[in-house]
């Protein structure tokens, strides 16, 4: 069912490419079928209409995240290009679950949830897209009215042993790892939406390339012109390895404060800031190569590279007085060993002494006990910059002071 389409490696860029193409192509892995998108932009501009560039998003968590700014911000260079961004808000296919990436079936949420998130999605695409030159969909608008007879002629149209082509569902397959049939449906009901919505071009990630190529075969099934798809690498997270996610705690959020966002940036692993600065700082592209360049030759020293990083990704998403002001409590806290002007309070009781470890738990949000304590021994918490050695201290010794856990974590005792 998938089509055999050859690969154009973007990176990898065509000869003599115009340069209204280029931003469109930029960070693109996957631009199939080959030419076909230079084409499909052809006929659109002697048609006089825009390209209709689908993206859908599944309205399964409140936060959007640097991880899907990269797809949002071609949505934009599209958008910005004179083309139609179609954003498909997936609140049926988020009661089914996207099989992506996952292990395990994913817990089907509630239509008051889809609807909560919907809105905490499109609050927060607008730092990113223009909301008032979009058209905005739900797939329950098509999906909800198929009935059990479309679901039926949906479910003809592919085989299981197509379906578990997908990487994901092999895996689970091979592991007898349990897979519903609703989730073998997913990528049947993702690719529907291209022909509901005559989709010319379907961006994602790379873990959608073969949910894409499926919404291609579906319009050839339904007698329209396939789509076209493009891929985007997935941006690692913040530990540097696994793709950014909230669910790994390793991501950052795109209306997470100035001073949070220049920090977490900040505490990336050298080797993923080529990828960031590419996928994430929004600088163009020329700065981009040439700060990747450099950061490669030598020429340019890690920690100098990641405070411009930082800096962008900061203002982006903020201003540049905020970046600035992100910039210079960073510098204080860090290079200069001072404590945050508006460390928040935390009231003591009344008993004499108090556990070390118990306070870490109640207001530094470490896990357990056990796991301060390894803090604890390991020299990560401090009592007014002074490593804490003990478990137990006077309530006296503490209160008024500010304790800390590792690089960005305070909290000020006071008495309750």
């Amino acid at each position: 069912m998938v089509s055999r389409v050859r690969t154009a490696r973007a990176g990898i860029l065509p000869d003599g490419m115009s340069d209204h193409l280029r931003p469109l192509l930029r960070n693109a892995v996957d631009v199939l079928p080959e030419g076909a998108l230079e084409r499909r932009l052809a006929e659109a501009e002697a048609a006089g209409r825009p390209l209709r560039v689908k993206l859908g998003v599944d309205p399964t968590a409140g936060s959007v995240t640097l991880g899907w700014s990269v797809v949002l911000s071609k949505l934009r260079a599209f958008q910005d290009a004179g083309h139609l961004p179609v954003l498909i808000i997936g609140d049926f296919t988020a009661r089914v679950g996207d099989p992506s990436g996952k292990s395990k079936t994913r817990p089907m949420l509630t239509p008051e949830q889809i609807a909560a998130n919907e809105a905490d999605y499109l609050r927060q695409f607008a730092k990113i897209l223009d909301l008032e030159r979009i058209e905005l969909r739900h797939n329950s608008e098509w999906l909800g009215e198929l009935g059990a007879n479309g679901m039926l002629e949906l479910a003809s149209r592919s085989t299981l042993a197509q379906i578990l082509e997908r990487d994901d569902f092999a895996k689970r397959y091979a592991a007898h790892a349990p897979i519903s049939l609703q989730e073998l449906m997913y990528p049947l009901l993702q690719g529907y939406d291209s022909v509901a919505i005559d989709a010319d071009l379907e961006i994602g990630g790379t873990d959608q390339k073969f949910n894409l190529l499926v919404g291609r075969d579906l319009q050839e099934q339904w007698g329209k012109p396939p789509q076209s798809i493009m891929t985007h690498e997935l941006l690692v997270g913040t530990d540097g390895t696994q793709k950014m996610s909230q669910s790994l705690g390793n991501y950052i959020g795109v209306e997470d404060e100035p001073a949070d966002m220049y920090g977490k940036t900040m505490s990336i692993p050298d080797e993923a800031m080529p990828m960031w600065f590419r996928l994430a700082s929004g600088l163009p592209e020329d700065d981009v190569e040439a700060r990747v360049a450099a950061l490669a030759a030598g020429e340019l020293e890690p920690v100098e590279a990641k405070r411009a990083l930082a800096w962008a990704i900061t203002a982006r998403f903020h201003d540049d007085a905020a970046a600035e002001d992100a910039a210079d409590a960073f510098r204080q806290q860090f290079a200069e060993h001072r404590v945050p002007d508006d460390v928040r309070e935390a009231a003591i009781g009344p008993e004499p002494m108090v556990h070390v470890p118990a306070l870490l738990v109640d207001h530094l949000g470490v896990a357990s006990r056990g796991e301060a304590r390894r803090l604890i021994a390991g020299g990560a918490v401090r009592l007014d910059g002074e490593a804490v050695e003990e478990l137990d201290l006077p309530r006296d010794a503490v209160i008024g002071r500010v304790l800390q856990r590792g690089r960005r974590d305070f909290v000020r005792l006071v008495a309750g």
